[in-house]
């Protein structure tokens, strides 16, 4: 008995061994099924490490998607960091034998440091890039091409065309168009006349809260012929989902057709605001 006992004794590394070599063959097994789904599933890289960010429309879209891009690359770069140490010291030291217990410290000085200024440094990294594009995205040059009034009211959204004199407006049944010229700059201005909204058009890469009592704006310049879904991104109330619009950006001579079809319409003058020196009309009727 006793020497079966010990043959088996000696034979136990080999068997502690064995277990860790299966784990890397599992990781690896992992890894490769994961490479095999993502090109099996045609993922682009865009999908796969960006989360699938919507192209820009606008000129000014860039700024977010080279702030979104740069922050999942650096998500991403600690991430492979963080597994590969945890990986090397799961393997490095692993228990080899029965009994073994590995060294005991109470602390690790240039560790800790280490742990401390490192998440510090990548911390004020984000803020400063961030603050730097949201002073630059939310700069009002003031000299826009063309200025569109947003009027976000339950429940559904109106434009008014402050330099044409005509508005558009739509309601949960039949959503609002806007229609915005092809590479003109585009100076938005928020207002709401009775809870807060969120003015969001997702290939924007941009979105802003249309608060009742004030004025936000932004300017942006579309530059891709196309139709682009738009939403209210604020819980509102009872119809917040049906809060939809479409924005089409189109070339000037269409532009000029769809605002002289909006007065053929009796679609001139403009909606109400929701400021408080207007004249109380509510959106769907307008001023002259």
């Amino acid at each position: 008995m006793r020497e079966n006992i010990e043959v088996r004794s000696v034979g136990a590394p080999g068997s502690i061994q064995r277990p860790a070599r299966r784990r890397v063959r599992a990781a690896a097994i992992a890894v490769g099924a994961l490479a095999v789904t993502l090109t099996a599933s045609a993922c682009t890289a865009n999908e796969a490490f960006f989360m699938d960010l919507p192209e820009p429309a606008t000129k000014e879209g860039a700024i977010t998607q080279n702030l979104w891009q740069g922050s999942w690359i650096a998500a991403w770069a600690v991430g492979l960091v963080t597994w590969a140490l945890m990986l090397w010291a799961a393997f490095a030291y692993r228990r080899r034998h029965k009994n073994d217990v590995p060294e005991q410290t109470k602390y690790n000085v240039p560790i800790e440091i280490l742990y401390t200024l490192v998440p510090l440094i990548m911390i004020l990294g984000l803020f400063w890039f961030t603050a730097k594009d949201q002073s630059e995205i939310l700069a009002l040059s003031n000299d826009q091409k063309q200025t569109v009034n947003v009027v976000g009211f339950r429940w559904n959204w109106g434009f008014n065309y402050l330099d044409e004199g005509a508005y558009a407006v739509g309601t949960p049944n039949l959503p609002a168009t806007l229609v915005l010229p092809v590479d003109e700059k585009v100076r938005f201005e928020l207002t709401s006349p009775d809870v807060i909204h969120s003015f969001w058009v997702p290939a924007f890469l941009f979105k802003m809260d249309v608060i009742p009592g004030k004025t936000n704006a932004f300017e942006l310049t579309p530059d891709k012929v196309g139709t682009y879904a738009g939403k209210c991104a604020e819980l509102c109330g009872v119809d917040h989902s049906r809060m939809l619009f479409n924005v089409k950006v189109v070339e000037r001579a269409e532009f000029d057709q769809y605002i002289a079809d909006l007065k053929a319409r009796g679609q001139s003058g403009l909606l109400d605001t929701g400021m408080s020196n207007n004249d109380g009309q509510m959106p769907g009727e307008k001023t002259t």
